[in-house]
């Protein structure tokens, strides 16, 4: 119930978004953030239900990852929210979000016993990280593509609908800048914790599971592109471009890897 609530909650959240997109009137903004946190709210409660239905952190199935990977994407929104006053962010976000939740709403909700290799205490602590992780490196790929639409705005040099409605191209790459600040570190101790677990579960850090081996290819996409950005001063275009391209990893990683290539992590359907 709690689930649906949210749902519902984020779509007229998108709308209202979507409608000051089109008409900058301040007070539909105001209306669109407070919706977006009501639902994040009951999404919480939504999240929390299904702990204490399950007896166990609901982030082993495909529905709960997808789930809280959109809650880890409003929080750390609302989060910048209190830092930033990015032009129309909140748009980007929360099609993403509203995104991520249908393809929630349309996965199986069964509640299975948890495989013994999934009984652990590292499994809140290893599978929360790694998708809060995630939910900020979004940021960094809304903000990429808001980038590009600016720029290709400023190239054409016939301001169109997105020119007066997106921030500067300085706004934006600040953006993706924090959101990998936030995101990488976030993104080592996932993996940091999950090969911990490993040793754990299976006596070894590291099994070149499938999913282990894209996480290390999205680490080292994210690491190379911070190198980039502070040893050689990679910023803007290319900036956007690598947050975009980290993102498909990341989503790859997700999605691909689980119903693609088989492995030790075939389990989280």
């Amino acid at each position: 119930m709690f689930f649906s609530f949210s749902l519902i909650g984020y779509y007229v959240s998108t709308a209202a978004y979507l409608i000051f997109f089109a008409t900058q009137k301040k007070k539909i903004r105001s209306a669109a953030r407070c919706l977006l946190f009501g639902a994040g709210v009951i999404h919480t409660i939504a999240i929390l239900e299904r702990y204490f239905a399950a007896s166990h952190t609901p982030l082993t199935t495909h529905h709960d990852t997808v789930s809280f990977f959109a809650l880890s994407m409003t929080w750390a929104f609302l989060s910048f929210r209190w830092r930033y006053q990015v032009k129309n962010f909140g748009t980007f976000v929360s099609i993403l979000i509203s995104i991520l939740m249908s393809i929630a709403a349309l996965s199986s909700r069964e509640i299975a016993q948890l495989p013994p290799a999934l009984q652990s205490a590292w499994l809140p602590v290893h599978a929360s990280i790694a998708i809060v992780a995630d939910g900020f490196m979004a940021m960094g790929f809304c903000s990429g593509l808001m980038y590009l639409l600016q720029e290709r705005e400023l190239k054409k040099k016939r301001f169109g609908v997105f020119y007066s409605r997106l921030p500067s191209l300085d706004a934006l790459d600040n953006l993706i800048q924090h959101s990998l600040s936030i995101g990488f570190p976030l993104l080592t101790l996932g993996i940091i914790t999950g090969s911990l677990w490993a040793k754990q579960t299976w006596g070894a850090y590291w099994q070149w599971d499938p999913k282990e081996t894209w996480s290390l290819i999205t680490w080292f996409l994210y690491a190379a592109m911070l190198h980039q950005r502070f040893i050689a001063g990679w910023r803007g275009k290319r900036a956007a471009i690598l947050a975009i391209i980290g993102f498909i990893s990341v989503l790859f990683t997700l999605w691909g890897v689980t119903f693609l290539l088989p492995g030790v992590h075939s389990y989280v359907r």
